[in-house]
Formats: C-alpha cells, structure tokens, sequence
C-alpha cells in the first residue's frame, strides 16, 4: 500500500532511534529482537493515519504509535509460549531463540516499556490514553483466555467465537485508531466512529488471519501453516463447517479434533478437505467481506478529510483481498 509509506517510513525511524543496548542483555535483547523482527506494522500506521486524518500532528503520534507495537509484541511473545509456536514472522519465536522465562519477563518488561511511551502526553490526553489502553489490555487478555478455554471444547457458538477474536484481536486496532483521534483533539462522535471502524475491521483482520492460517501460502504467510488446526482451534473455518456438514463429516471433523495421534500432516490434510467440501471456506470468506464492508460504511458517516479516508477505504481492501 504505497499511500501509506509515509507512516510507515516516520515509524520505522522513530522505532530505530529506540535505544535498546542496554543491561541485563538477557532482558532487553530479545525485546530489540522482536520488535525489530519485522512485520506489517499495521497498528502504529493506524495511530498516525488518524491523528493526521483529524488535524493533528504526526510526530505528536508517534510515542503513542510505539505503545500500540510494543504491546502488540508484548501479547506475541507471550501468546506464542502459549501455543509452542516455534516461528514467529519467519524466525524462531523469543522462547525458541532463549528460553520460556525469557520470553515471559521480556514480554512483562514490554507491557510495562508501552505504558511509558504515553507518559509524556498533555495531562487530558494523557488520561484519555490510559483509560482507553488499560480497556484494551484487559480484553485482550480476556479473549486470550477464551481462546484457550475453547481449545478444549467439541461446541464453540459463532457468538462466542467473534466476541473472542473482537476480545484478543480487534479491540487493539480500535485503539489504535482512536488513540490517534485523541491525540488530535478529535469530537467525542468521531472518536467512537473510529473506534467502531477500528473494531470491525479487526474482526475481519482475525477471521482473514484465521483463513490464511489453514489455506495461506506457507512461503510467504510466515507462520506454520495448518498451526490452528493441530492446536484444535475452533475457528470460523471449524465453526461454519460443523454447521454446514453432513453427520458424517461433523463426526470425523470432531473426532480429528479430540486426538492427537494423528500424522500432523495427515491431520491438516483431511481438516483442509472438510473445510472445503462443506463450504467453510466460502462462508468464511463471506464473512470476511461482511465485516470489512460494515466498516467501510461506518468509515463514510465520519468527519474526515477526504484523502485520509480514501487511504483507509484501501487499507480495509487490502485487508479483504490480502494472501499472505
């Protein structure tokens, strides 16, 4: 998305300036580690785009866009000791290149380095921002448990299974978006529009995530492909599937879920199959569109150049039709 390379490029740089050369090495390493790993940076673009998009000044963003990716990191390096994932974006996850406890206290450390990054904010500001951030942080962990707790269960509801993507996944976009709303000093109304954009458009972020999880490019997707479905995740792949199947095929779906002594290869192969032939993969796709275009109307009702909204209108395109 070359319109916005500007945001980008004035996060990269303010991401380089950040001095991480420091003792103990064994805490702040990894964290230069993991932040620098790459990624698309899509949440700090977002605070930037909307503090600029309201009027307001891009560098007067940019702590605010660091907190947003750090505290991003932080629930990634600690997700990924909880699902024993061994890539994170290509490389070894933190637990893999150290160890476990190193990838808890350095993720603790980050939690902490992202509150910091808002210190400095106008007193208002500053108390807008951390009201709305503790909110964010204490969802996110919410959905993380759900997500672990359905892991273990034959029935997830699609309600339950959207509210906990809404919980672990689109809250941070939301903020994100409405962070940089504050910071310009935007209307009370336009603040919560964008946070309700920012909030569906995370939904169909997750639901596009969990789609490319199982039937993504494994070259270029840069996360074990099928990883979901050795972890028996209940997906909205699995979800539409167990609604759409035969009895048959309900019953061998449930029955690769609940054992583990499949060849995990084989395991991925038939769950690929179901999702397929009971149309998961369509609806789900479906669903994708959905949310992506009940953002797009809310993004219309806002007050917002022009511009700055025509360049969301082709982040939510992105966004739908991306395959990695």
């Amino acid at each position: 998305m070359k319109s916005l390379a500007k945001y980008q490029e004035a996060f990269m740089h303010y991401l380089e300036e950040q001095n991480y050369d420091q003792e103990p090495a064994g805490l702040y390493q990894p964290i230069d580690y993991i932040l620098k790993l790459g990624g698309k940076r899509l949440r700090p673009i977002l605070v930037l785009l909307a503090a600029e998009s309201f009027g307001g000044n891009l560098k007067n963003a940019l702590p605010a866009s660091l907190a947003v990716e750090i505290f991003h990191n932080f629930s990634l390096v600690h997700d990924d000791i909880m699902d024993k994932a061994p890539l994170r974006r290509g490389k070894a996850t933190i637990h893999q290149k150290w160890n476990v406890n190193t990838g808890i206290l350095s993720g603790d450390a980050m939690l902490i380095m992202a509150y910091q990054k808002l210190h400095d904010y106008p007193s208002n500001q500053a108390k807008a921002l951390h009201q709305l951030f503790s909110q964010t942080a204490i969802q996110i962990c919410e959905g993380q448990q759900y997500d672990v707790e359905f892991e273990s269960r034959n029935l997830v509801t699609e309600k339950e299974y959207l509210q906990m993507i809404e919980y672990k996944t689109a809250v941070l976009v939301a903020c994100a978006l409405q962070m940089g709303a504050i910071i310009a000093n935007a209307s009370i109304e336009n603040q919560a529009k964008i946070y309700e954009f920012g909030r569906l458009l995370g939904i169909a972020f997750q639901l596009q995530d969990d789609y490319l999880d199982t039937f993504g490019n494994p070259e270029t997707f840069g996360k074990q492909i099928g990883g979901d479905i050795l972890e028996n995740k209940k997906t909205q792949l699995y979800i539409q599937a167990q609604h759409l199947a035969s009895e048959k095929d309900r019953d061998q779906l449930q029955g690769l879920f609940k054992v583990d002594t499949y060849n995990p290869d084989e395991k991925i192969r038939k769950v690929k199959a179901i999702f397929e032939q009971t149309g998961a993969e369509k609806a789900t796709k479906n669903t994708i569109a959905s949310y992506t275009q009940q953002a797009t109307e809310v993004l219309n009702s806002i007050e917002m150049q022009d511009k700055s909204k025509a360049y969301l209108v082709e982040f939510s395109k992105w966004l739908m039709t991306r395959n990695v």
